[in-house]
């Protein structure tokens, strides 16, 4: 999938004459892709559990965006420093996501009752509820400003970077892209090196080579990108620390790996000792807590909290997943799978946007996409199971 992702950028960049490739959106993809990331993150882990998925995430983003935005407006009307709304408003407001989480968490793993009903109805309830807390307002603004620098800034250059040729480079963007594509290719080989200690299988050193060399590549040239765009986005260090976290979750803890087993065989991983019960209880619980913070993240993207806020986000992460390589019957994906499906995504919704592609046409596009990547995963099963 990233040679396709690859593919699909050149192809991009050819077609629009190089715009593709510039700074500018490097900085789109991640400014205005980044509650893709997080969400999908999310998914993943529900996903895992055996298909399941959240149709109410994106309703929740313009609910908990409405009642934080009119907490923080309100303390600031009040007179409170902007700083201090900001610190009272984010705590409240990821509260609300661990309560609503529970609800939902419990009434799916405790009350089994069906995922998609239960966040059917969290899709409905959770947008009329947040526009009819408007009082007919089309949006909240004049959010705090460090509330907005917070989601949406630029990394400071730490180490005064030069001036080439009228062109200012940000050299803390270089020097991260050099310390995380040094960090990837250790911590690779080290894991290659343990698999290969136990006698797990593992693949051929030519193809983890390529895969080194296309990583690598990739991180670095964002770092060039972004040191030419002003710095790294805040955005990207919120998902990259989020996508660490749950790649550490998934593939070095043990409750990571009952989301694996339960959507293998759910009954066989209850009979074997392990609450099911309450890894699905978890696993919308997180979902709820990820989607605040793309809650964040969107809120202060447009400055304000507005009624159509979250709209299609569900289907976004959701899609993300899918094309990544996350298994539509749960038991299998990965981390790394979801970040190539997110960032697929949006290279096409970047391209066919500058290729000035009718937005109906994107949506067809990214529906093919979709229903592409779930037929290869039926006849990449139907094959492996020949065998």
């Amino acid at each position: 999938m990233l040679i396709v992702l690859i593919i699909v950028v050149l192809f991009f960049n050819i077609s629009t004459g190089g715009k593709m490739l510039q700074p500018s959106q490097f900085n789109a993809l991640i400014t205005q892709n980044a509650y893709v990331y997080v969400l999908a993150t999310g998914m993943l882990m529900c996903m895992l559990t055996g298909g399941n998925i959240d149709l109410s995430c994106g309703s929740f983003v313009c609910f908990v965006g409405v009642v934080g935005a009119k907490i923080m407006t309100g303390l600031m009307a009040g007179g409170m420093d902007p700083l201090v709304a900001t610190i009272i408003g984010i705590p409240v407001m990821l509260l609300i996501g661990v309560i609503y989480g529970c609800i939902l968490g419990y009434v799916i793993a405790y009350m089994n009752i069906p995922p998609w009903i239960a966040t059917l109805a969290g899709f409905l309830a959770l947008r009329g509820l947040g526009v009819a807390l408007m009082d007919g307002a089309s949006s909240i603004s004049n959010l705090p400003e460090n509330f907005c620098v917070l989601f949406t800034g630029k990394l400071n250059d730490f180490f005064g970077g030069p001036r080439i040729g009228g062109v200012q480079y940000n050299l803390t963007s270089i020097v991260i892209a050099i310390a995380a594509a040094v960090i990837f290719v250790l911590l690779t080989l080290r894991e290659r090196k343990n698999k290969l200690a136990k006698g797990y299988e593992v693949s051929s050193f030519t193809s983890l080579v390529v895969r080194l060399v296309l990583v690598c590549f990739v991180i670095l040239l964002f770092g060039y990108k972004y040191s030419l765009a002003g710095g790294v986005p805040y955005p990207l260090i919120w998902v990259a620390v989020i996508v660490l976290i749950y790649n550490f979750i998934t593939s070095k803890t043990d409750i990571g790996r009952y989301f694996y087993t339960i959507g293998g065989n759910s009954e066989a991983t209850r009979l074997s000792g392990i609450d099911t019960k309450r890894i699905m209880f978890l696993a919308y619980m997180n979902m709820a807590v990820l989607t605040v913070i793309s809650a964040f993240i969107t809120m202060a993207r447009y400055k304000s909290a507005n009624s159509t806020a979250g709209q299609n986000y569900e289907m976004d992460a959701i899609s993300a997943c899918v094309v990544g390589g996350v298994s539509a019957y749960g038991g299998s994906g990965t981390i790394f799978g979801m970040i190539i499906g997110a960032t697929l995504i949006g290279v096409i919704n970047i391209g066919m946007f500058l290729m000035n592609i009718d937005a109906n046409w994107q949506k067809i596009v990214k529906g093919v996409v979709l229903l592409g990547a779930v037929v290869f995963e039926i006849l990449n099963n139907k094959k492996n199971t020949t065998k």
